[in-house]
């Protein structure tokens, strides 16, 4: 995984350690799915930082389960519970490191999933550790979803979702499709144009700047960050041109 800045180096270690104790539990390791940016940056399919861990877990049911286990291994690292969600388990965690430094991992996990979500078991090598987590192309799938489904459910924007959303489609990643469709509850060529819009319309310089710059080297971030939107809405356009839209 891309470490930008020395400093990151800490936070890195922190979420390693963290995701080896989870993968040590045979309770969580059965009930959660890994997934998420630092999925992909672990399997080598993003060139960015990741600084959150985030998880499936199928049923609602397993919550309180997942809770229990969870929250003691925080225990066992001297993780502190900052702030948690009272619905689903979402939590964020605080560890000792310097004033200026990352100080917060974000734990989040969706309950229920998409039922079309596909999985497969990997070895990661940073931890020497094997997880079940979604397959490539279901990450490619819910990735080319997050920028609405963020929109619409926090009313936020996050310009390393355009980043990762390039960096998908030009590596050629084959995506799930039924993900999408079940997602946003439209067709795949609805959802592609819709997803083109939304880019076109909200996605600004400054959104690209604010959140991606701490993601990147430096001189990655400013080669990137000029183009970025032009060359997504140019491969999402050449998406839907095979799809036989006009847009």
């Amino acid at each position: 995984m891309l470490i930008p800045n020395a400093h990151d180096a800490i936070h890195r270690a922190w979420m390693l350690r963290l995701l080896s104790a989870i993968a040590d539990d045979r309770t969580l390791a059965a009930l959660l799915c890994f997934k998420g940016g630092t999925c992909a940056a672990m399997r080598d399919l993003l060139d960015r930082f990741s600084v959150d861990l985030d998880f499936d877990l199928h049923s609602r049911d397993d919550i309180a389960t997942a809770r229990k286990h969870l929250e003691k291994i925080f225990t066992a690292l001297d993780l502190v519970i900052k702030d948690q969600s009272k619905v689903i388990p979402q939590y964020f965690l605080r560890y000792d490191a310097k004033e200026s430094a990352r100080k917060i991992i974000a734990l989040d996990i969706t309950v229920p999933p998409p039922k079309s979500n596909e999985y497969e078991t990997v070895r990661f090598a940073d931890i020497d550790r094997f997880l079940t987590c979604q397959t490539v192309a279901t990450m490619v799938a819910n990735k080319l979803v997050t920028p609405i489904d963020r929109f619409q459910k926090h009313g936020t924007i996050a310009g390393r979702d355009i980043y990762d959303i390039r960096h998908f489609l030009i590596q050629g990643l084959a995506w799930n499709g039924a993900v999408i469709e079940e997602r946003l509850g439209m067709s795949m060529q609805n959802s592609l144009r819709s997803l083109y819009d939304f880019i076109d319309e909200h996605v600004t310089q400054t959104v690209i700047d604010q959140d991606l710059n701490p993601l990147l080297p430096t001189a990655q971030f400013q080669k990137i960050r000029r183009t970025l939107k032009q060359e997504t809405l140019t491969l999402l356009r050449l998406l839907l041109k095979g799809l036989g839209s006009k847009k």
